[in-house]
Protein backbone atom coordinates (compact mmCIF):
# COMPACT_ATOMS: atom_id res chain seq x y z
CA UNK A 1 0.00 0.00 0.00
CA UNK A 2 0.97 3.19 -1.13
CA UNK A 3 2.24 5.85 1.47
CA UNK A 4 0.98 8.73 -0.18
CA UNK A 5 -2.41 8.89 -2.11
CA UNK A 6 -3.42 9.03 -6.25
CA UNK A 7 -5.18 12.03 -6.74
CA UNK A 8 -9.01 11.36 -7.37
CA UNK A 9 -10.16 13.25 -10.59
CA UNK A 10 -13.36 13.87 -9.78
CA UNK A 11 -12.62 16.03 -6.69
CA UNK A 12 -9.27 17.34 -7.87
CA UNK A 13 -8.42 21.35 -8.52
CA UNK A 14 -8.74 22.68 -12.16
CA UNK A 15 -4.98 22.68 -12.14
CA UNK A 16 -4.56 19.17 -11.34
CA UNK A 17 -7.15 18.07 -13.82
CA UNK A 18 -4.88 20.15 -16.63
CA UNK A 19 -2.07 17.97 -16.04
CA UNK A 20 -3.46 14.73 -15.90
CA UNK A 21 -5.27 15.86 -19.01
CA UNK A 22 -2.04 16.82 -20.63
CA UNK A 23 -0.60 13.62 -19.64
CA UNK A 24 -3.28 11.74 -21.10
CA UNK A 25 -2.98 13.55 -24.21
CA UNK A 26 0.33 12.84 -24.43
CA UNK A 27 0.87 9.80 -23.65
CA UNK A 28 -2.16 8.49 -23.40
CA UNK A 29 -1.92 6.16 -19.95
CA UNK A 30 -2.08 7.53 -15.95
CA UNK A 31 0.13 5.04 -13.94
CA UNK A 32 0.13 4.38 -10.42
CA UNK A 33 2.83 6.76 -9.81
CA UNK A 34 2.07 9.78 -12.23
CA UNK A 35 -1.36 9.38 -10.05
CA UNK A 36 0.38 10.26 -6.96
CA UNK A 37 3.00 12.88 -8.67
CA UNK A 38 -0.19 14.71 -9.72
CA UNK A 39 -0.96 15.78 -6.18
CA UNK A 40 1.81 18.51 -7.61
CA UNK A 41 1.81 19.30 -11.29
CA UNK A 42 5.35 20.60 -10.66
CA UNK A 43 6.47 17.12 -9.56
CA UNK A 44 5.00 15.69 -12.20
CA UNK A 45 6.42 17.75 -14.82
CA UNK A 46 10.13 17.46 -14.04
CA UNK A 47 9.30 13.53 -13.50
CA UNK A 48 8.00 13.86 -17.26
CA UNK A 49 11.07 15.45 -18.46
CA UNK A 50 12.17 11.98 -18.70
CA UNK A 51 10.50 11.63 -21.84
CA UNK A 52 12.74 14.50 -23.02
CA UNK A 53 15.85 13.02 -22.18
CA UNK A 54 15.05 10.22 -23.95
CA UNK A 55 13.86 11.70 -27.26
CA UNK A 56 17.50 13.52 -27.34
CA UNK A 57 19.01 10.29 -26.74
CA UNK A 58 17.33 8.16 -29.21
CA UNK A 59 19.15 9.79 -32.66
CA UNK A 60 21.88 8.17 -31.25
CA UNK A 61 20.61 5.30 -28.88
CA UNK A 62 18.03 2.56 -30.03
CA UNK A 63 15.03 1.98 -27.78
CA UNK A 64 16.34 -1.40 -26.45
CA UNK A 65 19.95 0.49 -25.50
CA UNK A 66 17.95 3.17 -23.25
CA UNK A 67 15.62 0.36 -21.73
CA UNK A 68 18.92 -1.66 -20.84
CA UNK A 69 20.53 1.03 -19.49
CA UNK A 70 17.16 2.11 -17.65
CA UNK A 71 16.75 -1.18 -16.18
CA UNK A 72 20.18 -1.41 -15.02
CA UNK A 73 19.74 1.64 -12.61
CA UNK A 74 16.36 0.19 -11.77
CA UNK A 75 17.46 -3.05 -10.72
CA UNK A 76 20.79 -1.97 -8.74
CA UNK A 77 18.22 0.62 -6.84
CA UNK A 78 15.96 -2.34 -6.01
CA UNK A 79 13.05 -0.93 -7.93
CA UNK A 80 10.04 -3.31 -8.73
CA UNK A 81 7.99 -1.00 -10.90
CA UNK A 82 10.77 0.58 -13.23
CA UNK A 83 12.15 -2.92 -13.34
CA UNK A 84 9.44 -4.14 -14.50
CA UNK A 85 8.14 -1.37 -17.00
CA UNK A 86 10.93 -1.89 -18.85
CA UNK A 87 11.04 -5.97 -18.42
CA UNK A 88 7.34 -5.01 -20.48
CA UNK A 89 9.32 -2.93 -22.95
CA UNK A 90 11.54 -5.88 -23.52
CA UNK A 91 9.33 -9.03 -23.69
CA UNK A 92 6.59 -6.79 -26.05
CA UNK A 93 9.33 -6.52 -28.24
CA UNK A 94 10.09 -10.36 -28.32
CA UNK A 95 13.36 -9.95 -25.99
CA UNK A 96 13.91 -12.16 -22.87
CA UNK A 97 14.94 -9.97 -20.35
CA UNK A 98 17.15 -12.97 -18.61
CA UNK A 99 18.25 -13.84 -22.22
CA UNK A 100 19.54 -10.50 -23.61
CA UNK A 101 23.66 -10.69 -24.78
CA UNK A 102 24.56 -6.98 -24.78
CA UNK A 103 26.49 -5.48 -27.79
CA UNK A 104 29.15 -3.51 -26.82
CA UNK A 105 27.80 -0.10 -26.39
CA UNK A 106 24.92 -1.79 -24.40
CA UNK A 107 27.12 -3.51 -22.54
CA UNK A 108 28.94 0.24 -21.81
CA UNK A 109 25.60 2.13 -20.74
CA UNK A 110 24.47 -1.02 -18.27
CA UNK A 111 27.93 -0.54 -16.55
CA UNK A 112 27.75 3.46 -16.51
CA UNK A 113 23.81 2.73 -15.57
CA UNK A 114 25.04 0.28 -12.19
CA UNK A 115 27.67 2.94 -11.63
CA UNK A 116 25.20 6.00 -11.10
CA UNK A 117 22.82 3.97 -9.36
CA UNK A 118 25.71 2.35 -7.09
CA UNK A 119 27.64 5.26 -6.04
CA UNK A 120 27.57 8.13 -8.18
CA UNK A 121 30.45 9.15 -7.20
CA UNK A 122 32.40 6.19 -8.06
CA UNK A 123 32.05 5.78 -11.64
CA UNK A 124 35.03 4.74 -12.95
CA UNK A 125 37.45 6.99 -15.08
CA UNK A 126 37.61 3.82 -17.65
CA UNK A 127 33.92 3.59 -17.85
CA UNK A 128 33.92 7.53 -18.82
CA UNK A 129 36.99 7.06 -21.24
CA UNK A 130 35.36 4.64 -22.95
CA UNK A 131 32.02 6.51 -22.98
CA UNK A 132 33.77 9.43 -23.92
CA UNK A 133 35.49 7.27 -26.98
CA UNK A 134 32.13 6.44 -28.17
CA UNK A 135 29.98 9.48 -27.68
CA UNK A 136 29.91 13.38 -28.14
CA UNK A 137 29.17 15.95 -24.61
CA UNK A 138 25.86 16.52 -25.68
CA UNK A 139 24.68 12.97 -25.69
CA UNK A 140 27.06 12.26 -22.39
CA UNK A 141 25.43 15.38 -20.24
CA UNK A 142 21.69 14.19 -21.86
CA UNK A 143 22.56 10.39 -20.45
CA UNK A 144 23.68 11.27 -17.61
CA UNK A 145 20.82 13.84 -16.89
CA UNK A 146 18.22 11.02 -17.80
CA UNK A 147 20.44 9.08 -15.64
CA UNK A 148 18.96 11.22 -12.45
CA UNK A 149 15.77 11.11 -13.51
CA UNK A 150 15.91 7.48 -13.37
CA UNK A 151 17.28 7.27 -10.28
CA UNK A 152 15.12 10.17 -8.92
CA UNK A 153 11.92 8.25 -10.42
CA UNK A 154 13.39 4.72 -8.44
CA UNK A 155 14.08 7.15 -5.07
CA UNK A 156 10.15 7.97 -5.52
CA UNK A 157 8.70 4.80 -6.08
CA UNK A 158 10.67 3.43 -3.53
CA UNK A 159 10.05 5.72 -0.50
CA UNK A 160 6.60 6.08 -1.50
CA UNK A 161 6.22 2.80 -1.67
CA UNK A 162 3.58 3.05 -5.15
CA UNK A 163 1.62 -0.15 -5.95
CA UNK A 164 2.14 -2.35 -9.09
CA UNK A 165 0.22 -1.29 -12.01
CA UNK A 166 -2.59 -3.95 -12.39
CA UNK A 167 -0.90 -4.36 -16.25
CA UNK A 168 2.72 -4.80 -14.96
CA UNK A 169 1.59 -7.70 -12.97
CA UNK A 170 2.75 -10.24 -15.97
CA UNK A 171 5.71 -9.12 -16.85
CA UNK A 172 7.48 -9.10 -12.95
CA UNK A 173 10.49 -11.02 -12.58
CA UNK A 174 10.40 -15.07 -11.99
CA UNK A 175 10.75 -15.33 -8.41
CA UNK A 176 13.09 -15.91 -6.22
CA UNK A 177 12.85 -12.26 -7.37
CA UNK A 178 16.25 -10.10 -5.77
CA UNK A 179 13.63 -7.28 -5.28
CA UNK A 180 12.43 -8.62 -1.98
CA UNK A 181 13.51 -7.19 1.17
CA UNK A 182 13.72 -8.74 4.66
CA UNK A 183 10.47 -8.40 5.23
CA UNK A 184 9.24 -10.16 2.93
CA UNK A 185 7.55 -7.47 0.51
CA UNK A 186 8.98 -5.55 -2.71
CA UNK A 187 9.89 -1.84 -1.87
Amino acid sequence: MAHLSPVDYATASPEIRAEHDRELALRGRMTNMKRILLNSPAAHRIYAEWFTLRDLLRPTLDDRAIWLFSKAISETMRAEIPVTFFRRALIDNGLDPEAIEPTADEALLIAFGKAVAADANAVAVETWTNLKARFDETLLVNLTAFAGIMVATCVFTNAVKVDLDQELEAYRRPSPSPLVGEGGSAP
